[in-house]
């Protein structure tokens, strides 16, 4: 293995584009960490909000933190410098840890959507189903995955040979971006990254359509206004998971492939969306409006 670095091509080689960039992104980024930060701490101090909805969203918000963290610096830093490297083994690093909180953010969706099934399929027995020990170990669960997702995923790539070229056409260190440098045959290799990260998206996502299925076949028997009350609560859900799947879905479930729209895609799920999450549970939800409002007056 000759490669020591990676040459990182970024976003754009455009130095005006990019100092337009590095401002936009770091408002980005700051919004996510605040928006966030915030939902972490009302749902933490608020007594109202102890329903296991909220219990996946606080780890939902930290996942977001951390999912964005593990590229957003990086990005914003490169859009200042001339030359954007990063070493082989902060690249490795980087996709293990993008990877694991990527995929365990896949799990956690599909929890939160188990537990709105739940909720409002079966209302009367809600509480001993979803318990708070059933929460924890399905947020365990989550983790596991995302652990053992991850694990593949670099192994796969770690084995194989770097001898050059080091130019990688992204603003970060991914699967497909690397398998395309490899001084190997990588076709077996794709075809089992897309298996894994591509078919661990699509299932998760099958089983998201089917939760709503039955929860909009169940609704067919309740009054106009719980049918509203819960589609309502579900909308902020469903939002997310498109936003967030959408774009994982396009990115690995195919071949070991890049596409030019690949880096602004990759944009959507890694900062676009962590961003967007904060707005659409607290904006759509007024437990949590009334809940940030207790916390800002108390403070």
């Amino acid at each position: 293995n000759n490669v020591t670095e990676f040459i990182l091509h970024g976003l754009t080689q455009d130095k005006t584009v990019a100092k337009v960039l590095f401002s936009l992104l770091l408002v980005f980024y700051a919004t996510i960490i605040l928006g966030n930060l915030l939902i972490i701490i009302t749902i933490k101090t608020s007594e109202q909000l102890n329903s296991p909805m909220y219990f996946f969203l606080r780890y939902l918000s930290f996942v977001d933190i951390s999912y964005s963290t593990v590229t957003a610096p990086k990005l914003i830093y490169d859009l200042l410098v001339e030359k954007k490297t990063i070493s082989f083994v902060g690249c490795i690093a980087q996709l293990f840890v993008g990877h694991f909180f990527g995929c365990t953010e896949i799990f956690l969706l599909t929890m939160m959507a188990y537990d709105r099934c739940i909720a409002i399929c079966k209302p009367l027995h809600y509480t001993n189903i979803v318990n708070r020990h059933v929460c924890g170990w399905l947020v365990a669960a989550s983790w596991v995955g995302g652990f053992v997702h991850s694990v593949v995923q670099t192994l796969l790539v770690i084995q194989l040979p770097f001898c050059g070229p080091n130019e990688i056409d992204h603003y970060f260190c991914d699967v497909h971006p690397l398998l395309k440098l490899a001084c190997a045959d990588t076709y077996i290799i794709g075809v089992i990254v897309a298996a894994n990260s591509g078919v661990i998206s699509l299932s998760c996502f099958v089983v998201l359509v089917v939760s709503y299925a039955v929860i909009l076949v169940s609704l067919r028997t309740r009054s106009s206004e719980g049918r509203l009350k819960a589609l309502y609560t579900c909308t902020s859900h469903i939002t997310v998971v498109v936003l967030f799947f959408g774009p994982c879905i396009f990115i690995y479930m195919r071949p070991s492939t890049t596409f030019s729209a690949d880096k602004m895609v990759s944009v959507f799920y890694t900062i676009i969306t962590p961003m967007l999450n904060p707005l659409i549970y607290t904006l759509r939800n007024e437990e949590v409006k009334n809940a940030m409002k207790k916390l800002w007056s108390r403070k």
